[in-house]
């Protein structure tokens, strides 16, 4: 039993298909089933079941295949424990970052990540909340960023900066009124977003006093949502962020919100507690210095960093 066995039973199981995981792999497919075969029969064991159609693991092979991940982790953490003790920041950093933050860190973050650390070999994928937390528990990831509150046990959250939400009014809605107030806007339509969590609850949290029953109307993208007020009237909220996408017509119609509700969404990197490579975490708080907004990052990271 080798390492590599051990990596090609786990490629196997994450793509479902010989042909994907031999391509991850960079390896024939013909090679790729030869080994697990060989592994298999080392063992004594069937580790997947195959068809035309499916591969999927059996009850043992699910054992094998979680006592594999543990050994690469472990594996792998000799090398990044080699290259923190020099102080060296190379290898592969692989994140995930959640899709209602993306547009506004990603573009910035890459250009000069690769600048500033060319050693490093960034993989960044966009996935759900749930999505990422099991990635990372199974060492597919490094890191993710997502909005905060992801609680789970054997993951560390790191808080990296908190964003205002502004309320965004069509032309004809209150737009000479300087703040926004929720009650002036009782008996106007609101639209929020479909799958972001923290923009809907805020929402519902500063309009509590809408009409019973009053509908609601949902959209997938802030950009949409925008575009649906300037047409069909009423308001949305969109983050702080956003305001470098609008135009300078759309920013008049731009209000922050007054009073002592949620209008806020803190954004948080998200490790497992056994992550041991704190220079490469911090690679990723120094990239977002060089770019957020001034006072948005969290005074601990602006300060003293990440300490593991």
């Amino acid at each position: 039993m080798t390492l590599q066995q051990l990596k090609y039973i786990v490629a196997i199981d994450r793509y479902r298909s010989f042909a994907k995981a031999a391509d991850a792999l960079g390896i024939s497919q013909p090679t790729l089933s030869a080994m697990l075969v060989k592994l298999e029969d080392e063992l004594d064991v069937r580790i997947f079941e195959r068809s035309n159609k499916s591969v999927t693991p059996t009850i043992a092979g699910e054992k094998v295949i979680r006592q594999a991940e543990r050994a690469i982790a472990e594996a792998e953490r000799i090398n990044e424990l080699v290259s923190e003790d020099k102080g060296d920041v190379a290898g592969d950093l692989r994140l995930c970052v959640a899709s209602s933050i993306s547009p506004y860190i990603l573009p910035k973050f890459i250009r000069y990540y690769t600048e500033d650390y060319p050693q490093v070999r960034l993989t960044i994928n966009e996935l759900k909340g749930d999505a990422m937390l099991a990635e990372l528990l199974q060492g597919h990831i490094d890191g993710a960023i997502a909005t905060g509150g992801h609680a789970h046990q054997g993951i560390l959250e790191i808080p990296l900066y908190t964003e205002r939400f502004m309320v965004y009014l069509s032309a004809d809605c209150w737009r000479k009124l300087p703040v926004f107030h929720p009650e002036n806007l009782e008996h106007e339509r609101m639209w929020i977003m479909r799958d972001a969590q923290c923009l809907r609850e805020s929402a519902f949290s500063f309009c509590k006093a809408r009409t019973k029953g009053r509908r609601v109307y949902e959209a997938g993208s802030i950009d949409t949502l925008i575009r649906i007020v300037d047409e069909n009237g009423g308001f949305t909220i969109i983050p702080e962020m956003h305001l470098p996408f609008l135009s300078d017509a759309q920013r008049e119609n731009v209000r922050r919100i007054e009073g002592d509700y949620l209008s806020q969404r803190r954004v948080s990197l998200y490790i497992r507690e056994d992550y041991i490579r704190q220079a490469m975490l911090n690679t990723i708080t120094k990239t977002l210095l060089r770019f957020m907004p001034e006072g948005m990052m969290d005074e601990r990271i602006v300060k003293f960093g990440i300490k593991l």
